[in-house]
């Protein structure tokens, strides 16, 4: 590994290009300088150049066009990561909702046959299209909740019903949150890719004017 290591280094310290004797001054361009605040969650909003020029003469020295496409593309690229990782996460709740609703139903429906004298008859799923039937001793009055990182827990029907409902309503709070974020992610992505082509299209307009003038 250490003989593997010291290759690499001198691979690309070989390879690398020999730095130019003068560097020419490059404008300070951070990500405050292409965004205009943010969202309630903290989310950025990508700033929409309206006047190109302008906006790079507010540097010192003036911004390239090089410089703020690569400044844009970056930002693009991370809103894009963004955008899988709230898509994940509202595919997530989609699946999990569902799933705490027809646990909520089902330990109220136990409550509710807790004092019936009939046996309450069920099937549990055992593998694939395979069920077994059992019937369920509903006097003791708990439940166990499977909490996941194998972790399972009992509670009363009482304290079971409490948690799963905090549960549910937690977890239809943070979709709409992941909703409305995604929306917004996505707006910012349009916003990046228009203010790219704006700026690529400037460019282009810019070295035209200046080969026409010589």
């Amino acid at each position: 590994q250490f003989l593997i290591v010291i290759a690499t280094i001198d691979y690309y310290t070989m390879s690398s290009p020999p730095p130019p004797a003068t560097e020419e001054p490059v404008a300070n361009l951070q990500l405050d300088s292409i965004t205009d605040g943010s969202n309630e969650r903290g989310i950025p909003i990508v700033k929409f150049l309206d006047d190109i020029s302008a906006f790079c003469e507010t540097f010192d020295p003036p911004a390239s066009a090089e410089l703020l496409i690569g400044a844009y593309s970056d930002l693009f690229a991370k809103f894009k990561s963004y955008e899988g990782s709230l898509s994940q996460k509202r595919a997530t709740f989609i699946e999990k909702i569902p799933e705490i609703e027809k646990s909520l139903a089902l330990v109220k429906h136990l409550q509710s046959q807790q004092d019936v004298d009939e046996p309450l008859v069920t099937r549990y799923s055992l593998a694939d299209a395979v069920f077994g039937k059992a019937e369920l001793d509903k006097s003791c009055g708990t439940v166990h909740l499977w909490l996941g990182a194998n972790v399972m827990l009992e509670y009363t029907y009482a304290e079971a019903i409490e948690l799963l409902d905090s549960k549910l309503t937690l977890a239809r709070k943070e979709l709409i949150e992941v909703t409305s974020d995604l929306g917004f992610t996505r707006n910012q992505i349009i916003t990046a890719e228009v203010c790219i082509s704006r700026v690529y299209n400037y460019d282009i307009r810019k070295k035209r004017a200046k080969l026409q003038s010589e």
